[in-house]
C-alpha cells in the first residue's frame, strides 16, 4: 500500500483547524518545525496523568518515569541505528548539545589545531565550533558551494584537510536549499587525517532514514519537533567518546553516558512525547513500508520503512512544486532543480521572487494561509555567499501536505 497523506491527516488535529474565514492553513513552514500527531499530544498528557516524578526514586510514578525513558532512548537509537541506547544523549534542542560537545572536545585540542566548516550550514553547526576554536586558538577553514546548484564543493574540503584537522562539521541535508550530502564519504576524508566528524541531522530526520553505523560519522545531532515530534534535540555519539570526552557537569549528576551530556532535570512529558513520535513511525513503516531492507529487523526495519513510503511521496509533492515554480519567469530557485538528482535533494526549497523581498512573500502566502519561511533560517554562511542578504523564501513539504496545497501555492505566487 502507498503512503498518501490524506490517509494521515486526520491525526494531525492542528493542520485542520480554520482560520477565522473558515480555511484550512497549509503548514510549509516545516523545515522550522513540524506539527504533531494526537498520539503525541496524549502522550504527554498521559504522563501528566501516571508518571510526573523525577528520576531514581523509589516509588511507582519514578519507576514508571525511568521505564519510559528507558523505552525513548532505545526508541531513538532504533531510529537511527545506533548500537546502543547509551550513546543518545537528550537535551532541549541541537544547539544547546552541540555547544556542550563543543566545550568538551575543545577542552582535548591546542593551539595550531585546525576546524573545518561549510558555507553550507545552519549556525547551530558553525558557530559553537567558531566560537570553540576561538577559545582554544584553533585554525578555522571553510567548505565552499557549488553555487549553480547548491552543492558542497569536496575540491575544498579536500584542500582544507591536513595532519592538524580534529574537527570535521558538515550538515547531512541543508535547511535552506535541501541538499544532501555524501556525509558517509566526508566521514571517510575526516577519519583519513585522523579528526572527528560531527553531521547535522536536523533537516534530513524528517526525510530520509538515517543509519549512523553505515555514514561512519564520530557526532550526529537532530531535533524531534522537525520530525513530528515534540520541542527537544538529539545526540548520538560514539559509545567511548561520549564516555571519555571531558563534559561540562554538575558533580552529583552520574559520570556515565548519556547522563554526563544531560544537565538538569529535563521536561520528561516531552520524552514521553518522543516516545510516542517514534512509535508513529514505527507504525507508518507497518502500514505502509515495502522496502526489501535485509540488514534490519525490528523497530529499526519499521521506522526506516515508514521513512522510505514518506521520502517515496515528499518527492512527488518536491518534483511537483519545482516544476511549478519553473514556469514563472521572476522566480529563481536556488539548489537542484534536475529532477533526476532529486535523490540528492530533500523537499526543502528556497527561492526568490523579482521585485520584492523574501518578507513581502511571506506575507502574500500568509494573507492567503500559506505558512513559509523568509529571511536567512539562521542559514547566514549560504545566504552570504549566494549574495542574498534579504533572505530567500522557504517552502518545506512534510509529509501530511497534499497535492492540492502545492497547486494552491503555487497559484498564489503566479498571482503575485
Amino acid at each position: 500500500m502507498s503512503f498518501h497523506a490524506n490517509d494521515i491527516r486526520s491525526l494531525f488535529p492542528s493542520i485542520l483547524q480554520p482560520a477565522d474565514d473558515g480555511t484550512i492553513p497549509v503548514f510549509l513552514d516545516n523545515p522550522a518545525g513540524t506539527q504533531v500527531p494526537k498520539m503525541v499530544m496524549d502522550a504527554v498528557t498521559h504522563y501528566y496523568k501516571t508518571m510526573n516524578a523525577n528520576s531514581g526514586g523509589a516509588f511507582a510514578t519514578s519507576h514508571r518515569n525511568d521505564e519510559m525513558v528507558k523505552a525513548t532512548r532505545q526508541y531513538m537509537a532504533d531510529f537511527i541505528n545506533a548500537e546502543d541506547a547509551d550513546e543518545i544523549a537528550i537535551g532541549p534542542n541541537m544547539t544547546t548539545l552541540n555547544f556542550a560537545l563543543s566545550r568538551a572536545i575543545g577542552k582535548t585540542l591546542s593551539a595550531g589545531d585546525e576546524v573545518v566548516l561549510t558555507r553550507m550550514d545552519h549556525d547551530a553547526n558553525v558557530s559553537p565550533w567558531m566560537l570553540m576554536a576561538e577559545d582554544n586558538g584553533l585554525t578555522v577553514k571553510w567548505v565552499d558551494i557549488h553555487t549553480e546548484d547548491c552543492t558542497l564543493d569536496l575540491g575544498t574540503l579536500e584542500e582544507a584537510l591536513t595532519d592538524k584537522t580534529k574537527i570535521v562539521a558538515t550538515v547531512h541535508a541543508s535547511n535552506a536549499v535541501g541538499t544532501i550530502n555524501p556525509v558517509k564519504q566526508i566521514a571517510g576524508m575526516a577519519h583519513a587525517v585522523g579528526a572527528y566528524h560531527i553531521i547535522d541531522a536536523v533537516q534530513s530526520a524528517p526525510h530520509l532514514p538515517i543509519d549512523v553505523q553505515e555514514i561512519g560519522c564520530d557526532f550526529l545531532l537532530c531535533s524531534s519537533y522537525k520530525f513530528y515530534g515534540p520541542h527537544l534535540g538529539l545526540m548520538w555519539g560514539r559509545k567511548e567518546l561520549m564516555e571519555e570526552l571531558p563534559a561540562y557537569k554538575v558533580r552529583p549528576s552520574k559520570d556515565k553516558s548519556p547522563y554526563r551530556w544531560e544537565t538538569g532535570t529535563p521536561s520528561y512529558e516531552t520524552y514521553s512525547g518522543l516516545l510516542a513520535c517514534l512509535e508513529y513511525w514505527e507504525m507508518l513503516g507497518e502500514k505502509y513500508g515495502s522496502a526489501d531492507m535485509p540488514q534490519y529487523e525490528g523497530h529499526v526495519l519499521k521506522m526506516k520503512q515508514g521513512m522510505l513510503a514518506v521520502q517515496e511521496y515528499e518527492r512527488g509533492l518536491a518534483t511537483q512544486l519545482i516544476d511549478g515554480l519553473q514556469t514563472m519567469e521572476k522566480v529563481a530557485i536556488a539548489g537542484i532543480t534536475d529532477d533526476e538528482r532529486y535523490d540528492w535533494r530533500v523537499p526543502t526549497v528556497a527561492l526568490v521572487v523579482d521585485g520584492y523581498t523574501s518578507h513581502e512573500v511571506a506575507e502574500h502566502l500568509a494573507k492567503h494561509y500559506i505558512y513559509v519561511w523568509s529571511g536567512d533560517y539562521y542559514a547566514l554562511e549560504i545566504m552570504k555567499r549566494l549574495d542574498k542578504p534579504d533572505g530567500m523564501i522557504r517552502i518545506g513539504i512534510g509529509q501530511y501536505n497534499i497535492p492540492e496545497e502545492i497547486d494552491r501555492t503555487l497559484e498564489v505566487l503566479q498571482a503575485l
